[in-house]
């Protein structure tokens, strides 16, 4: 199966016309073996590693991916499976929770700008930047708590926070880091059957909270949302990947592809060696090979 063929119709690069009604939760574009997905995703795994360790050599790229979901749709799954294979030295995972009180005092992109990959790493980003125009948009109370001078709580601005991300993820795209944006698009009768699985396995218990079911009451006015925020900071530089989650063996090998055509994209190799470096590497050779034992 062709890696364009299987990603490109997933990725949204341009949101002017994005409809969420015209993605399935349940597709898997014909791939109906979850055996022939755990092989693509076992390539896409192999393949990352060994981008990543050019990425890494290289030192002047960064990839910078978020996942963005509604609960139960998957992202720890995802970033558990697909990112299995890469090097964590390499690597760092970041799950944005409720702000701090420190947090709130700056501005909404402040906490996510301190932990963004440095050249040669891949930053994961569990939620980020964008709770701002989905829980803190269907909530709108949270907003008042981030205590913007009255002024400039207008009806614009939410408008004016996809500009400023918009904005952002270009200013990021012209330092050298390359942005994709996952969100895990789940039914809300998969999340119904996730939250009762873990309501009956005591082991899992510990990953709902009353507060997630009283969410599924707002199950629309967070599609409106997700679907307004992706129709606004769709970009060439930085696309949306919809990705079915209602099966995740399918979700994950969809994630690793993208991430895998990405890397490539960038034509990552090993740094070339100049003739002075070489001529001191075969003198280092030299002195190792007489050297006595």
């Amino acid at each position: 199966m062709k890696r364009e063929k299987f990603i490109r119709p997933f990725c949204v690069a341009n949101g002017k016309h994005f409809r969420l009604k015209d993605h399935d939760p349940a597709d898997t574009r014909g791939l109906k073996s979850q055996e022939d997905a755990a092989e693509l995703l076992a390539q896409g795994i192999a393949q990352m590693a060994e981008l990543q360790d050019k990425l890494y050599a290289q030192d002047r790229w960064a990839l910078l991916v978020m996942f963005q979901a509604m609960d139960a749709a998957g992202k720890d799954s995802a970033i558990k499976h697909v990112m299995s294979g890469v090097n964590p030295q390499g690597c760092e995972v970041y799950g944005f929770k409720p702000p701090s009180e420190e947090e709130l005092d700056h501005d909404f992109l402040w906490r996510a700008s301190k932990v963004l990959p440095r050249r040669g790493h891949i930053g994961i980003f569990n939620r980020s930047y964008y709770e701002e125009v989905l829980i803190v948009r269907v909530h709108d109370e949270l907003l008042q708590r981030e205590r913007l001078p009255n002024p400039l709580m207008t009806k614009h601005v939410w408008k004016e926070r996809f500009e400023d991300i918009g904005n952002f993820e270009r200013y990021l795209t012209r330092n050298g880091i390359v942005i994709r944006k996952f969100f895990l698009n789940v039914s809300k009768e998969e999340q119904k059957k996730r939250f009762i699985e873990r309501l009956k396995e005591p082991e899992k218990n510990w990953k709902l909270s009353p507060a997630d079911v009283a969410e599924r009451e707002r199950w629309d006015d967070y599609m409106a949302v997700y679907e307004e925020m992706i129709a606004h900071t769709a970009t060439e530089h930085a696309p949306w990947y919809v990705v079915p989650a209602d099966n995740k063996w399918f979700t994950h090998a969809v994630v690793a592809e993208a991430i895998v055509d990405t890397l490539e994209q960038l034509k990552l190799d090993y740094p070339e060696v100049d003739a002075a470096q070489k001529k001191a590497l075969k003198a280092a050779m030299r002195r190792l090979q007489h050297e006595r034992k």
